[in-house]
């Protein structure tokens, strides 16, 4: 187990989220230091994504509390938790089908922009100025995930590991503090899944982002992550380094299961 530590970005104290009689979470915690990738992991239906609803702001636990940079936001609504510095794909990819990627990525922008009705109507002065300032930050990220190519494609015609790329460039546009990945490697290929684990390293290496991702190729967890938490049932079972947890009778008999014989 991990050692407590005062250099926590996000905390998670026993955390409970029931849907009518399912308990989907039950008395989890967790804490996620600043700069580190970690992977939560689990066999379908042990609540990761429920996990990260609830981190997000689209669930809020019935029991528990969740320290963000050391405020309490359990409550906050998911607009809240975004300004504050957390972004996050889904496991179904939740794209603009029918603009550009380049205008999808734009949208991870709109709470960098501020001004009046007016002046964004006319387009001008300021708000000229903002909306180019904020083209030139995702024409970065554009480069910086090698998608120049497929700029103005609309994102409904690319391919599924294309289209998980540009969700990560939106999310990434948002300049998160924690970025929150829900099986971002779901669907790809071999070549797909290791531009992906590239794109993930350089994130938090040349960024500094904070990472938490749910993934169930176990070959990535054990590559890219610090650190490792695995839920069962709702419940943590695990957590530790990625050597401690594959080794760990709990996972491995979740993973698994158990002989009664």
């Amino acid at each position: 187990m991990r050692p407590a530590t005062t250099n926590a970005l996000l905390e998670v104290d026993g955390v409970g989220v029931r849907f009518g009689a399912v308990q989907a979470l039950d008395q989890v915690s967790l804490s996620v230091r600043r700069g580190e990738i970690i992977a939560i992991i689990g066999p379908n239906g042990a609540g990761k994504t429920t996990l990260l609803n609830v981190i997000s702001g689209f669930y809020h636990p019935s029991e528990g509390h969740i320290r963000f940079e050391g405020r309490d936001r359990t409550d906050l609504a998911p607009y809240d938790v975004a300004a504050l510095g957390i972004a996050r794909t889904f496991q179904n990819v939740a794209l603009f089908k029918g603009m550009s990627v380049l205008d999808n990525i734009m949208t991870g922008r709109l709470l960098k922009m501020k001004g009046s009705f007016l002046l964004d109507a006319l387009y001008w002065g300021p708000a000229k100025a903002q909306e180019l300032e904020h083209r030139a930050f995702v024409e970065r990220i554009i480069d910086f995930l090698e998608i120049q190519a497929i700029r103005k494609t609309p994102a409904g015609r690319l391919p599924y590991g294309l289209q998980k790329r540009v969700e990560l460039a939106r999310a990434l546009a948002a300049e998160p503090t924690l970025l929150l990945l829900d099986e971002p490697m779901a669907g790809m290929n071999v070549e797909e899944k290791e531009d992906m684990c590239r794109f993930i390293l350089d994130v938090n290496r040349e960024f500094g982002t904070t990472i938490a991702l749910i993934e169930h190729d176990m070959s990535v967890v054990m590559d890219i992550s610090d650190h490792v938490a695995a839920l069962d049932y709702g419940r943590k079972i695990a957590d530790g380094t990625p050597d401690e947890v594959r080794g760990d009778q709990a996972v491995i008999d979740a993973y698994l299961g158990v002989s009664h014989v």
